[in-house]
């Protein structure tokens, strides 16, 4: 399997995160790449006309995007039990990943707006709308830091890297003092070799 990489891409992250646990990350071969929402990467176009990271190549030569249909994937080649097939167990996995994933989509936009936009043309009130996404969900799950206690689920994993991403890109947001019993009850959690392993481009 082969996947176009950004080390710095939540999204990425959580897919290798997946991989990891399913101990299929030593299968996939990281391929080079650097989505932007301006200057396009024209080597992941070929396989995905979004030109967006992650995008994988199965095998087979099957183009696969976005984390979601990846991550599921894994977990189908891994015969995992990330994404629990029925219940209320399935549907709160699922609704905790579209919150880590929404985490992500904000933080992404912010990012954008503040690193990419040029100064002149930003737009202050939408960096603070999409940083207001981010804490009120972390507000919510401070009042709920079980849901990283649960058996592990496609949704912790999701929810772990978007706290990871807020680390590395948003020092300043200081989530884990803002929310002292979502850091609490994901300290653990955070310390697990999926959440800590660093990937690296091979030369």
């Amino acid at each position: 399997m082969k996947l176009f990489f950004s080390p710095t891409s939540p999204y990425v992250r959580k897919c290798m995160a997946v991989a990891c646990e399913l101990q299929l990350d030593d299968q996939i071969e990281l391929l080079p790449s650097s989505a932007h929402p301006i200057n396009r990467d024209q080597t992941i176009i070929p396989s995905n006309p979004l030109g967006k990271v992650p995008t994988l190549v199965t095998g087979d030569g099957v183009a696969l995007y976005d984390s979601r249909v990846i991550c599921e994937y894994l977990n189908a080649l891994g015969k995992g039990d990330l994404f629990p097939a029925s219940g209320a167990p399935r549907w709160e996995a699922l609704t905790l990943q579209a919150l880590g994933d929404g985490i992500m989509d904000a933080a992404l936009l912010a990012r954008y707006e503040g690193f990419v936009r040029p100064e002149g043309m930003r737009w202050p009130e939408w960096q603070a709308g999409q940083m207001d996404k981010i804490e009120t969900s972390l507000r919510q799950l401070d009042q709920h830091p079980q849901a990283l206690a649960s058996p592990l689920n496609i949704g912790q994993l999701t929810l772990g890297c978007a706290l990871w991403y807020l680390s590395l890109r948003f020092p300043e947001l200081d989530w884990k003092a803002q929310f002292p019993a979502l850091a609490a009850g994901s300290q653990t959690f955070m310390q697990r070799t999926s959440m800590t392993k660093t990937w690296a481009l091979v030369a």
